[in-house]
């Protein structure tokens, strides 16, 4: 008689409930409630966590580039508010910045947040508010010159008011974004979360004179019920106007 295999859940009548169910505490709001129980029941925090990644962001920043490709074997990249480092972690091996590709030419990695993060074999992180003046500049010394990446994960903090979240993580990109003109070296890419919501144009607009190609991408990982998605701006222009 053939048996099913113990990691496996057999299938048909009788198939367990493997949902974790959390039951609502006392002083616990049920919006909280609800993000645990998801985050429990969320195939890719599961992942993150068998994978040895610090967060299912991780898998964002895997998808994209794997369909764009911006990750190259030899690439300057700084990861801004990169904390808890996830981003970091997909991108130190696809940038070869341990330099153990055997025949690829060795990247660099720049890590920058406000806070302290653990370090990350392969990448160099370092406390910094990208908006102080003199901070791009601080950057492109420490690289030894200018990015081919810059690419962004930040969300500011939320106030629990749809609008109002997505003018200040807009308000974030952009400011991102200015930062990357004065960093990124010609051809350079800029990748950065957005929010859909309708503040988002003006930067599409300003990105478009800046860079040959803009794309926006909502990789699998993204929940689906979140307006999140990602604005990932190739072959920029440092001359442009």
């Amino acid at each position: 008689m053939a048996r099913t295999p113990r990691n496996r859940t057999p299938s048909g009548r009788g198939q367990r409930d493997l949902t974790v169910k959390v039951k609502s505490a006392r002083g616990r709001k049920n919006s909280s409630t609800r993000w645990l129980q998801r985050q429990l029941n969320d195939p890719y925090v599961k992942r993150a966590q068998a994978e040895g990644y610090r967060g299912r962001a991780a898998f964002k920043i895997m998808e994209l580039d794997d369909k764009l490709g911006f990750l190259k074997p030899g690439a300057r990249v700084v990861d801004l508010g990169c904390a808890p480092g996830g981003w970091c972690q997909v991108a130190v091996p696809r940038i070869n910045a341990l330099g153990d590709r055997a025949g690829k030419p060795q990247g660099r990695l720049l890590g920058i947040d406000l806070q302290e993060v653990e370090p990350i074999a392969g990448a160099e992180l370092h406390q910094l508010d990208f908006t102080d003046e003199g901070a791009d500049a601080q950057v492109k010394a420490w690289l030894d010159g200018p990015a081919d990446v810059v690419m962004s994960d930040m969300a500011a903090a939320a106030s629990g008011h749809k609008q109002t979240d997505h003018l200040r993580i807009m308000a974030l990109c952009e400011l991102a974004a200015e930062f990357a003109f004065d960093v990124l070296d010609e051809g350079g890419t800029f990748v950065a979360k957005v929010l859909a919501g309708g503040a988002e144009g003006d930067l599409q607009k300003l990105l478009k004179q800046k860079f040959t190609g803009v794309v926006n991408v909502k990789p699998p990982a993204s929940r689906a019920d979140s307006s999140e998605k990602f604005v990932v701006a190739t072959g920029y222009r440092a001359t442009a106007e």
